[in-house]
């Protein structure tokens, strides 16, 4: 082997080596970002996980905190700085919206209510109508009260009615 020939190995390994080791310092840095996305998520687990511990006793979804509208999320940026605060922040507002949710009745029970009151079967949307008329502090979506009636159906405290593409719903007597 000429010392030509062996210089162009060395300075292929040495090339090599330089790249591996920016791959590794690139793929470190990949790693912290995961390591300190995985602690912000971990913090938020903790929070609902204390959350969700305040409301074992509830038996049906209906009964915990709904999230509000508008209320900020999880970014889904890498790397940002931001996300434990904004979502401590979420937790510390759903914490306090809980607290003045639990002095209401709970949707089920109004809508369980609202059933009791009529002879007749009634849709989603009449009761949703009734809801948001007899309870003006209380706006769920279209969809929480479908699925708040549909838990209701699934505990036989009310029977769903199908009629083609209809559905209503009685109290079970």
């Amino acid at each position: 082997m000429s010392s030509q020939s062996a210089a162009k190995l060395r300075s292929r390994y040495v090339e090599q080596v330089a790249s591996d080791l920016e791959e590794n310092r690139r793929r470190q840095e990949e790693l912290a970002q995961r390591i300190d996305q995985l602690k912000q998520e971990e913090a938020l687990l903790t929070d609902i996980l204390s959350l969700a511990e305040r409301y074992e006793g509830f038996a049906d979804a209906s009964r915990l905190p709904e999230q509000a509208r508008g209320e900020p999320t999880i970014p889904r940026t890498k790397g940002s700085s931001t996300q434990g605060s904004v979502v401590r922040g979420s937790v510390a507002k759903a914490k306090s919206d809980a607290k003045q949710k639990a002095d209401q009745p709970l949707l089920g029970d109004l809508l369980l209510d609202l059933l009791a009151g009529h002879h007749e079967p009634r849709s989603a949307r009449e009761l949703g109508a009734e809801l948001r008329e007899k309870h003006p502090s209380r706006n769920p979506t279209p969809q929480v009260v479908r699925n708040t009636l549909e838990s209701l159906v699934a505990k036989a405290r009310i029977q769903r009615h199908k009629q083609q593409r209809s559905v209503t719903y009685t109290v079970v007597t």
